[in-house]
């Protein structure tokens, strides 16, 4: 979908200064992260936003992995599809990705792999290579990875070939060592200097960047060898590349304070902040991080009026298995705790029938959820939205949850926190939702607040609760108009209950008399009613109008937000209005905001990241509005402003025959 793109953001007649997007490639293990989040690092210092998404192979080292960042001087939420500058490690970047550069951007690569054989490039699939193969000889081109690069430079792309080897023995030169194995790691400071000399970016910010990235280190040597490496690089950009120059550029601006964070952190940060004390997990991609993120952060400072020590902390469990994840949780919730457990698909699988137990005793627990491909193992490390009805409705019998779904890095501290609050207060499991896309993705936010979210522990009996009961026995489980029963901890005195998985009296001993039946169900369901009245609309959508009468309403949830809301100014520019509901709050289903949102739209358009639209079935389930168009992604890649913006074009244009779109674009 690049050309409608390409006509409109046009780079080849004036300079374009703080509007770019990068992307660096190589094997999975040889630095892509570190050079990723080096050349970000460097964009923030110079006081620019920026946005990153990272895509790798569920494998430890060897497959490809590529980065792109996305960086300019006002707020940015999503990715694009073309590149207008790649910086390559290996032969399979140039192979995948030489295509999407723009026609006036600009490659970086090693000369040594250009005699690379496109068959030799053993990383690639058979019917890929055959593929690239055939288009390169109908183009009258070789068969190597110099046939890619030469096809790029007649579309106008301007190649920046830099001797990596050479270089690194020029730095090993002016250190006075030979020790050129450890110096090749530097291979990644060295594509990124250039890339950033290339755009005009003083290397002071690279340098501070370096030394942000190895003050934990403590080893001044790996300190100075990479700073060693910066100047080296920069030197080399300027005397060969200096008159070649591209028609985009980086400048610093002066900027307020902003944070730059990773989606999996924002949802650790938000816990931290909304009290969470328990963490428990078992490692998988891509939940895992969160865990890791706030077994590094256990020991924090609280933001409190001083009536504390100001400091708090967190335990993280890494247990066996799912199910002990989510039962360890539950019993750290049972004494008070304030507990969470993170998973993704195949784990919360497992976890499913200890939400059961949750439900029917109802115990507060978040359950943050990281979607990713499936079924089964599908792709561990690619983003797909396809878990909402799973969620929805995991359960043997009913019991009641609350899902929440997150769309950028601000949702994602924000409800993470609410959550907490929400499983307090209706006293049962909410569900976090959060997909890959999100998680791995990093950008620059304005720093969140957590004096705007209050925590709030619903009925908690506390210790100076004492004597409320007056002798009488404590009704765990007693009816409530609202559902809800005043909830004490374990152990404490006066106040004994039961728990079990069986159907139960107001006790919590087992009871399944059919009066009995009737009466807890309603009580546990009932709270779905009472969290339905009570959360705020703000919680449960968010509404994006058009400016004017819209000519078409988009409805979607999750990571795509950024993507529409991105691709709603470029239609804006192209004469159409458009307006987005997004929704946040999936259970209790907020139908009829949905449906005054949505009865009076002419022309709605689903956009969801998955095969089914599973979003626009609940709407039809729920608030009775068939969607008829469904623009949907299922290739694990994340959505781009340029499949909105020319997805929506195509049903505009025709929308009988385009009820359906399906969104193809990553490599």
């Amino acid at each position: 979908m690049g050309p409608a793109w390409q006509r409109e953001v046009s780079r080849v007649s004036t300079k374009v200064v703080n509007e770019l997007n990068w992307m660096i490639g190589g094997a999975q293990g040889s630095g892509v992260d570190l050079s990723a989040s080096s050349f970000a690092r460097s964009c923030v210092l110079a006081g620019l936003w920026v946005y990153g998404t990272r895509e790798y192979y569920s494998n430890i080292k060897g497959l490809h992995s590529y980065f792109e960042i996305r960086t300019s001087d006002r707020q940015i939420r999503s990715k694009v599809d073309e590149v207008d500058l790649l910086a390559a490690f290996d032969a399979e970047t140039l192979v995948r990705h030489a295509d999407v550069v723009n026609p006036t951007g600009g490659i970086v690569y090693d000369p040594a792999v250009s005699q690379t054989p496109i068959e030799k490039v053993d990383t690639l699939y058979k019917d890929e290579a055959r593929q690239i193969q055939v288009r390169l000889a109908q183009e009258g081109l070789g068969s190597d990875v110099g046939a890619i690069l030469e096809e790029a430079k007649r579309r106008g792309v301007k190649l920046f070939p830099v001797p990596y080897g050479t270089l690194v023995q020029e730095v090993a030169k002016r250190l006075g060592t030979s020790e050129l194995a450890r110096l090749n790691r530097i291979i990644n400071v060295l594509a990124v200097s250039v890339s950033l000399s290339l755009l005009g970016l003083d290397r002071s910010y690279m340098k501070e960047s370096v030394r942000q990235a190895f003050s934990a280190s403590r080893k001044q040597k790996l300190v100075d060898m990479n700073l060693a490496g910066v100047d080296r690089a920069y030197e080399f950009a300027e005397e060969k590349f200096g008159e070649r120059g591209l028609p985009v550029s980086l400048a610093p601006i002066q900027n307020g304070p902003r944070m730059f964070v990773v989606g999996n952190q924002a949802v650790a940060l938000g816990k931290m902040a909304g009290g969470c004390r328990l963490q428990t997990y078992y490692p998988i991609t891509p939940a895992s991080d969160e865990s890791e993120f706030l077994e590094a952060h256990e020991n924090f400072a609280l933001l409190g009026d001083g009536s504390d020590d100001g400091k708090g902390s967190i335990v993280v469990v890494q247990t066996e298995d799912e199910i002990a994840a989510i039962t360890m949780a539950i019993g750290g919730a049972l004494t008070g705790t304030r507990a969470a457990t993170s998973t993704s698909g195949p784990g919360f699988s497992l976890m499913v029938e200890g939400m059961g137990w949750a439900g029917m005793n109802e115990v507060p627990l978040v359950i943050t959820l990281y979607q990713r491909g499936g079924p089964s193992t599908g792709m561990p490390t690619r983003t797909e939205q396809g878990d909402l009805k799973f969620v929805l409705n995991a359960s043997h019998g009913e019991s009641p949850r609350i899902v929440l779904c997150s769309g950028d890095m601000e949702e994602c501290f924000y409800d993470a926190f609410r959550a907490m609050n929400y499983a307090e207060r209706y006293q049962l499991p909410v569900i976090h939702l959060v997909d890959k896309g999100l998680a791995n993705s990093n950008m620059t936010i304005l720093p969140p607040d957590p004096k705007l979210v209050d925590i709030g522990r619903g009925k908690l009996i506390l210790a100076g609760d004492h004597g409320a009961l007056q002798g009488e026995e404590y009704r765990r489980f007693a009816p409530a108009e609202d559902g809800i029963s005043p909830r004490a901890v374990l152990g404490l005195k006066g106040y004994r209950f039961w728990n079990t998985g069986d159907e139960h009296d107001e006790l919590g001993h087992i009871n399944e008399n059919s009066e009995n039946r009737i009466k807890m169900m309603k009580k546990r369901m009932t709270k779905l009613e009472t969290a339905d009245r009570e959360i705020p609309t703000a919680e449960k959508v968010s509404f994006y109008p058009a400016k004017g009468r819209p000519d078409v309403t988009l409805v979607s949830w999750g990571s795509s937000k950024g993507a529409i809301l991105e691709g709603m100014e470029l239609l804006e520019r192209r004469g159409i209005k458009a307006e987005f509901l997004q929704i946040r709050l999936a259970s209790p289903f907020p139908a009829q905001v949905v449906r005054e949102r949505l009865s009076g739209s002419e022309l709605i358009v689903d956009i969801e990241q998955n095969y089914s639209a599973q979003m626009a079935a609940v709407i039809a389930e729920k608030a009775q509005i068939n969607i008829k168009h469904k623009v949907v992604k299922f290739n694990g890649r994340p959505i781009s402003l340029n499949e909105v913006y020319d997805s929506i074009r195509l049903i505009m244009a025709r929308p009988e025959a385009n009820e359906r779109v399906i969104l193809t674009h990553g490599a």
